[in-house]
């Protein structure tokens, strides 16, 4: 399954830039609701470890999931991470890597059509990989910035890429809002050059340029303003101004200004 690869290659970039960092270099406070990278590993590392759950053991993981429920509820959601993960710097480093890696390998072997349960419907393993790599890219972006480290994409951005486009009538529904009958046409270039398109074409709703960008203002790392991708039509510019590709209620994107890669 080429999504898991790309899961285990996104990971890799991410912990290339950490390895040789000091362990009070991970309280350094990121531009993404005042994350910390500890933080930041810690939620990667916690829903890694639970979507292998529920793959390995779905009884576990229905366990697993009643508890983050509860806490969601309750508004401690972070809490609750950071008690069922507990080591930090290296050691969570070391932690995190352990699992990705095995994970990446293991599901590189599955039929991508394997279903497995959710916090909502079930999904398959494919969706899973996915959605895996899109957590890690875009929690990822905020760790690149603060570093001041330019993140060298590959083509596997294009599984972000069609989540966005899968989730195209997510980011009005999300906010109460009647979906547009026809999903703007899309011309994005893939970092490799190749041309990725999707959509009806010849219609007056249409977004084009880099498909990186696209992927950060779908996954809300950047304000669309803050990219050069052309934006023309009134359905492109709200989906744009709004874009949601993940679950849970709507969130507001990045101010204009507000997330950008720092000096090194």
């Amino acid at each position: 399954m080429e999504q898991a690869e790309d899961f285990l290659a996104e990971s890799e970039a991410l912990a290339a830039i950490l390895t040789g960092l000091e362990d009070s270099d991970y309280e350094r406070q990121t531009q993404f609701k005042g994350w910390t990278i500890n933080d930041v590993l810690v939620h990667l590392h916690f829903w890694n470890r639970a979507a292998d759950l529920s793959l390995t053991d779905p009884e576990k993981f229905k366990q697993v999931l009643g508890a983050l429920m509860g806490a969601l509820a309750s508004g401690s959601l972070r809490d609750h991470e950071n008690t069922k993960v507990t080591e930090r710097g290296g050691d969570l480093l070391s932690a995190w890597q352990d699992v990705y890696r095995d994970m990446g390998l293991r599901w590189s072997k599955l039929d991508p059509k394997t279903r497995v349960e959710w916090a909502g419907p079930s999904m398959s393993v494919r969706s899973s990989m996915t959605a895996r790599q899109m957590e890690t890219w875009a929690h990822g972006q905020e760790i690149f910035d603060l570093l001041g480290q330019q993140r060298e994409d590959a083509d596997r951005i294009r599984n972000i890429v069609v989540l966005g486009v899968n989730t195209f009538g997510w980011t009005f529904k999300v906010r109460g809002k009647e979906v547009p009958e026809t999903m703007p046409h899309l011309s994005l270039t893939l970092p490799s050059g190749a041309i990725a398109e999707y959509g009806e074409a010849g219609q007056e709703n249409g977004i084009s340029g880099p498909a990186v960008e696209f992927a950060q203002v779908v996954t809300q790392t950047r304000n669309i303003a803050d990219t050069s991708l052309s934006v023309v039509g009134p359905v492109a510019t709200e989906w744009m101004e709004n874009a949601q590709c993940f679950a849970g209620p709507p969130e507001t994107p990045p101010a204009p200004g507000s997330r950008f890669r720092k000096t090194a």
